[in-house]
Formats: structure tokens, C-alpha cells, sequence
């Protein structure tokens, strides 16, 4: 089993590692580490701080994306979703959250915000052509393949 480095920063000392909620959980959750609770408002984004940075191993990245309960309850979720964290970054892992719901959400030092999915990758060459093969779709773009 592969396995990632975490480094604990000072904000983020008392704060668990990221980590998985359920035995068949696809994310770690991933908490908010902040000296100050701090409010977002309905419309409002943030970059919210986890107090953690991380060595992924090469061929990996982490996807962080929403966690469906905030999303669903609250109308939180994250912009860029999923995000990317290439297994070459070393900072501060952040998370950009966006508040679409009608209230305003508070954001406490130790909530769980985010999760955090780590997949393989792999790198492609780049080959530039002058024609592409044929597929049955073909240029048929958004909504070409019908909704049945």
C-alpha cells in the first residue's frame, strides 16, 4: 500500500490528519485549521487553510471536492472542483470553498470542510497531427448523444 506524508503546521497542531470517516470511503476528510472562526457569506469564497501540507507519492494526486452533506444542507462547496494537488506541491494544502446557499455559514477551527480523494495519474506525450481518427460520435458536442 502506498502512503503520503503529512507535515502538521503550527495552526494545525491540534488537528487529526486527514483521513477516512468509514471503512469504504473514497475521501479523507479534510478540517478547517484557523485561529479565528470566520463567516461566509452567501455569494462570498474563501481559500480556508487545513494546517497540513503533504508528499504525495510520484504518479498520485489528491482531488479535493465537496463534502455532500455540507453541500446538500448548507449549499457549501468547493470551486475548481475537483481541485488538483500535484505530488510535486509542498505548502500549505488550502481549500477554496464557496457559499451558494441563503445563509450564512460559519466556519469553525476543526470542522470537517472538504475531502480529500487521492488517485493515480499518468502523463501523456503530446503528438500533434494534421487529421484524428474517426470515432461514431464524432464533432457531436453537448447534448448530441440525447438524454435516453
Amino acid at each position: 500500500m502506498k502512503k503520503v506524508l503529512f507535515k502538521k503546521l503550527s495552526h494545525g497542531e491540534d488537528l487529526p490528519l486527514p483521513s477516512y470517516e468509514s471503512s469504504h470511503a473514497a475521501g479523507m476528510d479534510v478540517r478547517a485549521a484557523l485561529n479565528e472562526p470566520f463567516e461566509l457569506k452567501p455569494g462570498q469564497r474563501a481559500l480556508i487553510p487545513t494546517g497540513f501540507q503533504m508528499a504525495l507519492p510520484e504518479g498520485y494526486e489528491a482531488q479535493i471536492r465537496p463534502r455532500s452533506g455540507l453541500a446538500y444542507k448548507n449549499g457549501i462547496t468547493m470551486l475548481n472542483t475537483p481541485g488538483t494537488i500535484d505530488a510535486d506541491y509542498r505548502g500549505e494544502v488550502k481549500v477554496l470553498a464557496i457559499n451558494h446557499g441563503k445563509e450564512t455559514f460559519k466556519v469553525n477551527h476543526g470542522d470537517r470542510i472538504a475531502q480529500m480523494v487521492i488517485a493515480p495519474v499518468q502523463q501523456m506525450f503530446a503528438e500533434e497531427v494534421q487529421e484524428l481518427p474517426d470515432s461514431d460520435r464524432g464533432t457531436g458536442g453537448f447534448g448530441s448523444t440525447g438524454i435516453e
